[in-house]
């Protein structure tokens, strides 16, 4: 026998299923017996020689345990026995009976006599063989279990998830004090019918309804840390039909990101049903990239610039300079730095990229290395109305820190866009566009290497649709939608963080890098999601209502445009996409042009401005005016 067939025949044998599945044809042999000799003294019938019991045996097992494992019966566990399972063993004696009945009319042709009696006891005897001691197990447990937990405060809990995660959690809890661990779930087959430290698994997850409900449990932890977003909702769904609360474990991704203890519980938020797998990193290259560098943050306040410092705080640079023009948002992350990294030498700066004097005096007095320039106004409605502010910002004040940075001899310069660049129907998508064509061309007149980061939407971001929909629901609802098909790409604030990082390190300059969304997200999915995460049903609790698209939005964002042709890079998350190239002198002409229309506040100018850098940008206004909805009305 090779080595894979005796291990295999050994994790047979460990497996907890195995000794019921033995206890069983052990109870089939001796009810066979039982019922052979209850038939040679109730009904007078002859002994059998050794050669028939020899021949009978081997097909009355073969028959009875094919049975008994058709009819489920080991799905169940001898722990909540019922009168399921009474009922799957009746079936069980009974069909195996009748198999039996007919295999031996064929071994034994027509001699009824000598054998009819005992088929007849048979299925009697094999159920109370079988169901006995199923139900003096459970009754026996059933007299364990500290029925008085209730009356001393105990909280009944249940643990989904049996693996590392899982028995830590026991620990922890154990520990704390004021918990009952009554049982853990588990999907994998390996665990069913084990323990976990002397805890019983009791079942599959989908068994938790049912259990929660009989052992009157009134907390569920999911210990799940490496879930997948799709396994997090039939998770969570399984959780809401079971009426219990539930909390969950940090996901991998925190646990990582913020040594998070392996006690802290949470809700489950809509980063772990969206969120997607954990990303892999070559911090090595990360390190080498950054540490020891003087790097700088614009928009260091907002929710990728933030993270972005923390993310790069743990690399150890020489110092890190964040910059924002929002004085409590500033605040906010200088706190937060400053008490978690102790030795960081870290410098923040109230300004604006806008304001030539400050840009210019700050690069030169930090001397930074490398830039990442999260500054951007980015809320869609608001600036369809406000072109002046958002070419200001988005596109002159991207132009006026990428010329200083060259100036001054910035090493790398990166500048993170957005998917609403690429065939761009608002003000918003266009103002990026520039930005993008400026950072992509300046590549080829500077020695700053020039990095272009796009992505889509981050999950819980400031200004995005996440905490808007939370809000709803806090109010009493309705949520509103603007399409009932409209869809966007989701990540979450750390992958998106830790991939510009990653891209930035990537290339000679002038690339444009495009994060992998993964699938596209529909609107009304996400509303509901958080409906039901705040415990409450959507279209009986709380009301979706659709309003119809706004002016420049788009049903569906793209991440690549047509004449831009993408290829894989060394990272699985990371895509390359070819820059358009535009013509430098015009291109410079033109933002001279916005420039000056911005002093005199010509928003028409700066509209025919974008018209020209960005010809998508009519083109995609067309567009999205035929597919905007106008009526409102409310999901059934």
């Amino acid at each position: 026998m090779s080595d894979n067939e005796t291990d295999n025949w050994q994790g047979l044998f460990r497996h907890p299923r195995a000794a019921v599945v033995l206890h069983d044809l052990g109870m089939v042999f001796l009810s066979w017996f039982a019922a052979r000799f209850m038939a040679e003294r109730l009904f007078d019938i002859p002994i059998l020689d050794t050669w028939s019991l020899t021949s009978e045996w081997p097909l009355v097992m073969a028959l009875q345990g094919l049975v008994l494992w058709a009819t489920g019966l080991y799905k169940g566990l001898w722990r909540f026995a019922s009168f399921n399972d009474m009922w799957n063993i009746v079936r069980a004696a009974v069909f195996g009976g009748v198999l039996i009945f007919l295999g031996l009319s064929l071994l034994r042709g027509g001699q009824f006599g000598s054998w009819l009696p005992e088929v007849l006891v048979y299925p009697g005897l094999l159920f109370v063989a079988l169901a006995f001691p199923r139900m003096f197990y459970r009754f026996w447990k059933d007299s364990r279990l500290p029925h008085q937990a209730a009356d001393e405060g105990l909280e009944r809990v249940i643990v989904l998830g049996a693996g590392r995660s899982g028995a830590m959690l026991e620990r922890e809890l154990k520990h704390r004090g004021g918990y009952l661990l009554v049982g853990f779930l588990d999907d994998d087959p390996r665990l069913r019918g084990g323990e976990v430290h002397g805890v019983p698994v009791l079942g599959v997850i989908d068994d938790l309804p049912a259990l929660a409900q009989q052992l009157k449990v009134d907390l569920v932890i999911i210990a799940m840390p490496s879930a997948t977003n799709q396994q997090m909702q039939r998770i969570v769904r399984v959780c809401e039909h079971s009426d219990v609360e539930f909390r969950t474990l940090p996901t991998l991704q925190d646990l990582g990101n913020k040594a998070t203890r392996i006690n802290v519980l949470k809700k489950v938020a809509i980063d772990d049903l969206l969120g997607r797998e954990p990303v892999s990193l070559d911090w090595d290259a990360l390190r080498d990239g950054l540490v020891g560098k003087r790097v700088m943050v614009t928009g260091g306040g907002g929710s990728i610039g933030s993270e972005l410092c923390r993310q790069i705080a743990r690399l150890n640079p020489v110092e890190l300079v964040v910059m924002d023009n929002s004085e409590y948002a500033l605040y906010r992350i200088d706190l937060e730095l400053r008490g978690e990294f102790e030795d960081l030498v870290f410098s923040s700066i109230l300004g604006d990229i806008c304001d030539p004097a400050t840009v210019e005096t700050m690069i030169a007095r930090y001397k930074p290395e490398v830039i990442f320039h999260a500054a951007a106004y980015k809320h869609l409605p608001i600036l369809q109305t406000q072109i002046r502010e958002a070419v200001r910002n988005n596109v002159i004040g991207t132009r006026r820190l990428a010329e200083a940075a060259d100036r001054h001899g910035v090493g790398t310069f990166v500048l993170i866009s957005t998917d609403k660049a690429v065939n761009p129907a608002n003000i918003m998508g266009a103002t990026k566009r520039v930005a993008e064509m400026f950072c992509q061309n300046m590549n080829s007149h500077s020695d700053t290497r020039f990095v272009t980061v796009r992505f889509g939407n981050v999950l819980n971001s400031n200004g995005s649709v996440v905490p808007l929909f939370k809000e709803q629901i806090e109010r009493g609802g309705p949520v509103t939608v603007t399409h009932p098909e409209i869809t966007r790409y989701f990540m979450t604030i750390a992958e998106a963080s830790q991939l510009i990082m990653q891209a930035a390190l990537q290339g000679q300059g002038g690339e444009i890098y495009v994060l992998d969304m993964g699938e596209p997200v529909r609107i009304t999915f996400l509303a509901e999601q958080l409906i039901r995460l705040a415990g409450k049903e959507p279209g009986r609790d709380i009301q979706i209502v659709y309003t119809g698209l706004r002016a420049g939005e788009k049903l569906f964002e793209e991440l690549f445009h047509e004449l831009e042709p993408n290829e894989k890079t060394a990272h699985q998350k990371i895509y390359l996409a070819h820059p358009r190239q535009a013509d430098w002198a015009e291109l410079q002409r033109e933002l001279q042009r916005m420039e000056a229309a911005m002093q005199r506040y010509d928003v028409n100018a700066l509209q025919d401005s974008l018209n020209r850098l960005v010809p998508e940008l009519s083109q995609s206004v067309q567009r999205s005016s035929r597919e905007r909805v106008v009526p409102i009305h409310r999901s059934n």
